[in-house]
């Protein structure tokens, strides 16, 4: 098959340098693209550096014109993310329709995202004078995206860039480069002026070139967190967003009175993507006066989840991203010394989705981000216990808490260090249009339509004088 083009300042290239692209569950070759060149990249540097898009209503239309098109070819792109990335077909065609939605709202915002007049004469020292403050992008964007979600995390840098009338250059995850090879496939058909978007495949080891750019002053990284927080110390003077791991919690309290709807969202959601989302369960810190009940339901509903072809529509929970990932979950498991409860068995990239108790608090499973279809069980005395433990992560990106008493939502939203507390449900929640983001090692900034269009502007003020108000 004839590689995919990548697109250099809106133009469909290629090169010599082939970049495979394989199938996780069985290694079988999927689609093909290339890797941009340096004198490719150059070019989509620089085209960057001199786009402009004067008008709202340009970059609106070409926001719904990628709404429309991914909404028409659903079925095709969902396939694609589910060939490139293992995740199942019915999980992929939700990342499709949450793309959908992404550009949508950023088509909207494009159309509202304006200036707000202030009177400045309430000093008498600023009589007849009014400031008109508006918001400018900062500069033309790196957008840095992973394989997780290949296609709607892509959209979360480029829509909003987009919106504001930032250029954007785009460096997708060299595992999963076809879901952003079709977006820009779709973005080719719009009349975004010339440089104002590229798309390029380059190998990770060449990244830090594009990083240090002094051309691309904001930098919006979505991954490791080692790798985000190097990008931050390598350029101190740029704006770096860091979107980065999670250990995710899920706080059942004593209250909680629904414990099939808490297992069952806990086993989902713990598997969604075979566990390769930030915000995908990973401790279940549970009051003891649910423990049991809720452990046994746990178990029954993870062991309920179908493993394997991702293809087939009945299958929960597919392969990992490739065999080494599996291997490093394997080993993390094995060294924890825990006891299994169900799963804890490989096979090629599969990872039988797992479930562990007795597991010691500095263990890996339990102290840094698995990245797998693993969760841990904790039991508690207290809802103030539980959310100790949540605290005691070095992580900080959602929680959820599973309580229907209004003083303790409050409490937990007051006292828990993460970016966002999800009351009633899983801390893997996300809507696309909310700021999402977290502290701590979890990074800084935050994506969501309109906050990440204010991360990527700056404030510019027009002070009018001599006016009769």
């Amino acid at each position: 098959m004839a590689p995919t083009p990548f697109y250099v300042a809106g133009r469909p290239e290629s090169s010599d340098d082939v970049l495979p692209v394989t199938h996780p569950g069985d290694g079988e070759t999927v689609g093909a693209t290339t890797y941009a060149t340096r004198e490719q990249v150059e070019e989509a540097v620089a085209k960057a550096a001199t786009a402009r898009t004067e008008t709202a209503h340009q970059r609106a239309a070409a926001l719904d014109h990628v709404s429309r098109r991914l909404s028409e070819n659903a079925q095709e792109v969902a396939r694609l993310i589910t060939g490139e990335n293992g995740k199942p077909l019915k999980w992929a065609r939700l990342e499709v329709g949450r793309a959908v939605s992404t550009f949508r709202w950023a088509a909207e915002e494009a159309r509202r995202f304006t200036g707000e007049m202030q009177r400045l004469d309430t000093d008498p020292s600023a009589q007849g004078r009014l400031a008109l403050v508006t918001r400018r992008p900062k500069g033309p964007v790196l957008g840095i995206s992973p394989f997780n979600f290949p296609l709607n995390l892509v959209a979360h840098k480029v829509a909003p860039a987009i919106a504001v009338g930032a250029p954007i250059v785009l460096k997708p995850a060299p595992k999963t480069p076809l879901s952003a090879l079709k977006l820009g496939e779709f973005l080719a058909e719009t009349d975004l002026p010339e440089g104002m978007w590229s798309v390029l495949p380059v190998p990770n080891e060449r990244a830090g070139e594009l990083v240090k750019d002094p051309r691309l002053p904001v930098v919006s990284f979505t991954g490791s967190g080692p790798v985000g927080w190097q990008i931050r110390d390598a350029v101190p003077r740029k704006h770096v967003t860091l979107e980065l791991g999670g250990n995710a919690a899920a706080v059942v309290c004593h209250d909680w009175d629904d414990l099939d709807w808490a297992a069952t969202r806990i086993a989902t959601f713990s598997n969604y993507q075979a566990g390769q989302s930030c915000i995908a369960v990973q401790r279940v810190i549970v009051h003891e006066r649910h423990y049991e009940e809720l452990k046994e339901k746990i178990v029954a509903n993870v062991e309920k989840l179908t493993n394997g072809d991702p293809y087939d529509e009945t299958t929960d929970v597919g392969p990992m991203i490739d065999e080494a990932a599996a291997r490093r979950v394997e080993q993390w498991v094995h060294e924890a010394k825990a006891t299994v409860l169900t799963g804890g068995e490989r096979q090629g990239a599969f990872f039988a989705p797992t479930v562990l108790e007795g597991v010691a608090p500095d263990a890996r499973v339990a102290a840094e981000e698995v990245f797998g279809p693993v969760l841990v069980l904790v039991k508690v005395k207290t809802d103030e216990e539980a959310f100790a433990s949540v605290n005691r992560s070095e992580y900080g990106l959602q929680a959820g808490v599973f309580t229907r008493d209004l003083k303790t939502a409050f409490a937990a939203g007051r006292n828990l260090d993460v970016g966002g507390v999800i009351v009633g449900d899983v801390p893997s929640f996300r809507a696309d249009q909310m700021p999402y983001g977290g502290v701590k090692g979890s990074g800084i900034g935050r994506e969501g339509l309109r906050s990440a269009m204010d991360d990527y502007t700056e404030e510019r003020v027009l002070v009018l004088t001599g006016l009769d108000l």
